[in-house]
């Protein structure tokens, strides 16, 4: 499951925007910082057709990674050293 939530990192700690739906106590997180909230598409040569279009087609994806089917990639590495 991939779950997106916005936070705040503050005295070593995260703080989160809002409380998760369905997630489980002790589950494993991966915290990337951004360096800002707004991040500049033009700067990087994408202007606004485009990230429309980019919006359009991850959605896509996000749908169909969130599909329960692909929980089994859930765990893919430790799954893959038990071959």
């Amino acid at each position: 499951m991939l779950t997106a939530i916005q936070g705040i990192y503050r005295n070593g700690t995260i703080q989160l925007i809002e409380i998760p739906q369905n997630i489980s106590d002790e589950t494993p997180v991966i915290v990337t910082f951004l360096t800002s909230s707004d991040i500049n598409l033009s700067e990087r040569g994408i202007n606004v057709k485009q990230a429309a279009d980019l919006r359009a087609r991850l959605a896509t994806f996000a749908q169909e990674w969130e599909s329960p089917e692909m929980d089994i990639y859930d765990n893919y590495d430790a799954a893959k050293d038990n071959l």
